[in-house]
């Protein structure tokens, strides 16, 4: 069965390009035979679909500002809050949890990989500091579960 990494998030607005630069980075290395990545860009609940056919979906993106700009976390779909607007993706990475959590099909075991944000600044291309030291970090970590393994 396969697994997934979905980054999400959109270049042109600051911080929340985040998970585009982690997808643009993952691009260039070798991964295991059993993963697929995706720029899910700003989805929306068409993202839906690239849950489908894995046992296991990462999905990468960037959270609001609370005061530690460049924070790392992993964390459990449940944690991820549910938006009460419009968001940058449609409804918001947190409605397509909720969404996904309520389907028919058995989803996959899911884990978030975030970045606090510095600024969301709809038409400001590029990411803070805090957040762009962020991305080798966030590569780093999936890496470690998803190269192709190395045998000697």
């Amino acid at each position: 069965m396969m697994r997934h990494i979905l980054c999400f998030g959109n270049p042109l607005h600051g911080d929340d390009g985040f998970g585009p630069a982690v997808y643009q980075r993952l691009a260039q290395l070798p991964l295991a035979a059993d993963v697929r990545l995706f720029d899910a860009g700003t989805a929306g609940l068409a993202a839906l679909a690239l849950f489908r056919d894995c046992a296991e979906a990462v999905v990468v993106d960037a959270l609001a500002p609370a005061g530690h700009p460049g924070r790392l976390l992993e964390l459990a779909a449940e944690a991820i809050p549910l938006e009460s607007a419009a968001a940058g993706h449609g409804h918001g990475v947190g409605y397509l949890l909720a969404a996904l959590a309520v389907m028919p099909e058995p989803a996959p075991a899911l884990r978030i990989v975030a970045v606090e944000a510095a600024a969301v600044e709809p038409f400001r291309p590029g990411l803070s500091a805090p957040v762009a030291a962020a991305v080798d970090r966030a590569v780093a970590l999936l890496s470690v579960y998803f190269a192709p393994q190395h045998h000697e």
